[in-house]
């Protein structure tokens, strides 16, 4: 008999694994931005070169290629879950709040940040300029049919490449708009002001459909096991394709190929996809490994590690602002220190100094995080804090 302590047990467990996830690639991302504020001798473009990359860059570059995948997966995801207990007009005006907020963040305050380091005010537009939008476009893709939703987040996501090919150029008609939809590129703006379109939010948004698509395998009244196994399945299914097509080597992102005498090269050029806009072969293994992930930390939500990661997961957003706003202090107070070492930037020498960094790191910035998703818990009666 399946008594109500049972279900609310239920339902507690599948809404900490979504959060412990969305807490592990929190952590990730902490790494890359790291590697961006005090590695920056070592660009990484994108693919990756992988005749002339520091292994170790071309294999960290991996790693922390799952989290914008996965946290936008989840974006749709976690607004399903909330259109579950809201009428359809209180989930378009939360999307459109949020959307329209999230875009305010990325203008007004991420991209001021890195002014004084780059040579002129530039608008980045990033992962959460990218997400505003795509919450915003959410708004009206959520009223299609499931199946219809499903499909258009697949047709996007597998065949999107196929649009590689056009290239616009500044003054063309549209090239403003194809450069926000699936073109990286400059665009100029008055003033001597530039924006950059780093998250071309075409593919994007097939991933936040797809998010919200498969949101009500995680309705409460879906047995655990089920929902693993269709994770398990849909993980493993990804990871699979992935490893078939980037063999075949004939769509979904660049060739790859063997660098002679040396198999550590040859990984990396194997394992590096385009992100800018994310490719199908950049998708697929970085999505499966989300389900699967998924699925793990329900099966183990009882551990510290899933507990302590569902705090970062508790409040993303504002880890987010904290640990970007954290970074650049320090990065400032060392250049005002000690000066630029390699031209205009201080940067370390040595990408061993990143990974102290960041296990020094951890603890100090989970702190403040836990005391944020408490609040969050406990004052439920501020709405702003929702947003947050």
């Amino acid at each position: 008999m399946v008594t109500p302590e049972k279900t609310a047990s239920a339902a507690g467990l599948r809404l900490a694994n979504i959060d412990a996830l969305r807490g592990f690639v929190m952590v990730l991302m902490l790494l890359d931005h790291l590697r961006e504020t005090w590695f920056v001798n070592y660009v990484v473009t994108d693919p990756i070169d992988a005749n002339t990359i520091l292994p170790i860059i071309g294999y960290a570059r991996f790693v922390v290629s799952f989290c914008a995948p996965i946290f936008v997966a989840l974006t749709g995801l976690g607004v399903y879950l909330f259109s579950i207990n809201h009428t359809v007009e209180e989930t378009t005006a939360y999307l459109l709040k949020r959307g329209f907020l999230l875009i305010a963040i990325e203008l007004a305050y991420l991209s001021p940040l890195y002014w004084g380091i780059v040579p002129q005010p530039t608008f980045w537009l990033q992962v959460i300029w990218c997400i505003g939008l795509c919450m915003i476009a959410l708004s009206v893709l959520m009223r299609l049919p499931r199946p219809a939703l499903i499909g258009f987040g697949l047709i996007v996501v597998g065949f999107h490449n196929l649009l590689d090919p056009i290239r616009l150029t500044q003054g063309d008609a549209l090239f403003p708009l194809w450069a926000v939809l699936h073109q990286r590129d400059t665009i100029a703006l008055p003033f001597g002001f530039v924006t950059k379109t780093t998250y071309p939010i075409l593919p994007w948004l097939g991933v936040i459909s797809l998010g919200f698509g498969i949101g009500n395998w995680f309705r409460p009244d879906v047995a655990p096991d089920l929902r693993q196994r269709r994770l398990l399945l849909l993980g493993f299914g990804m990871i699979g394709g992935f490893i078939a097509l980037r063999l075949l080597n004939i769509y979904g992102d660049r060739p790859w190929h063997v660098v002679d005498g040396d198999a550590v090269r040859t990984i990396i050029s194997f394992i590096s996809m385009t992100k800018y806009p994310p490719s199908l072969l950049f998708l697929l293994p970085t999505l499966g490994t989300g389900a699967l992930l998924l699925a793990l930390f329900e099966r183990i939500n009882a551990s510290r590690l899933v507990a302590a990661l569902a705090v970062f997961g508790g409040a993303p957003m504002f880890f987010y602002l904290l640990h970007l706003t954290v970074l650049r202090i320090f990065y400032h107070s060392a250049l005002a220190i000690w000066g630029p070492n390699n031209g205009k930037a201080y940067m370390f020498d040595s990408y061993g100094w990143v990974l102290v960094w960041y296990v020094a790191l951890i603890v100090p910035l989970y702190i403040p995080t836990a005391w944020y998703a408490r609040l969050k818990r406990r004052r439920r009666d501020i709405v702003w804090l929702k947003y947050f």
